[in-house]
């Protein structure tokens, strides 16, 4: 039972800072690629550590309000949990009170904080590919879209797979299928960090050595100094 808590706890902690992060990440190619001469402004190394401070700390509030929330109910319907891991929806199964309230609450506050970083980071996207459309270089279109598509495509599966096995109705529930959406969005994501960021590492170093800024720059249309106008 402590142990069942305890890794619901941390599950909910890793994967609310992990959105959390993935937002910050979005933000990071947004002022890279639509405002670069604000980037040393607005991205700072204060900036960025309040910015992972702040992710952090929602997630561990995130997590400990569904912890105690989820194992404060009387649990009489077994030990036995369809699932490979202690998850919400699988130990609600288990409790004999009426849980709809709670149920309702859980996907509330996933709506708020799922829907907000989910239109955040469409936002984003939107004015990123406006600008990188913008690029004359077909070079230029292409480092850029190479730099944001890694991280647009884990977004989109750890997004669109919590909202599906959160958000389905029960009719759609069955053990294989919940255990299949389930590795997509706790297993698949964090396994492709490493060969996405870890691996392009070097590419992305040689990239931002030209760097993007550069190539953005040369290709923005630059402003006439006004003091060459008299």
């Amino acid at each position: 039972y402590t142990g069942c808590a305890a890794q619901l706890f941390f599950f909910a902690f890793f994967m609310s800072a992990e959105l959390s992060l993935l937002t910050i990440m979005c933000y990071d190619r947004y002022v890279s690629i639509c405002k670069p001469l604000h980037y040393g402004t607005l991205l700072g190394s204060r900036a960025c550590a309040h910015m992972a401070a702040a992710a952090w700390a929602s997630g561990f509030l995130f997590s400990l309000l569904h912890t105690v929330n989820t194992f404060s109910l009387p649990m009489c319907h077994g030990n036995v949990l369809g699932q490979f891991f202690c998850e919400i929806p699988q130990i609600l199964k288990l409790s004999c009170a009426k849980t709809f309230l709670r149920e309702l609450g859980l996907l509330a506050v996933c709506a708020c904080l799922g829907l907000g970083c989910f239109v955040f980071i469409v936002f984003s996207y939107v004015q990123i590919f406006r600008a990188v459309l913008r690029i004359p270089s077909e070079q230029g279109r292409h480092k850029a879209f190479s730099t944001c598509l890694p991280h647009l495509a884990v977004v989109t599966l750890f997004i669109s797979t919590s909202f599906f096995t959160y958000l389905k109705p029960p009719s759609m529930s069955s053990a294989s299928l919940d255990l299949s959406v389930s590795v997509l969005y706790s297993v698949v994501p964090p396994a492709l960090n490493p060969l996405i960021y870890s691996l392009r590492n070097q590419e992305l170093k040689a990239a931002s050595s030209e760097g993007p800024l550069k190539w953005l720059l040369f290709h923005r249309p630059v402003p006439p100094d006004p003091g060459r106008l008299h």
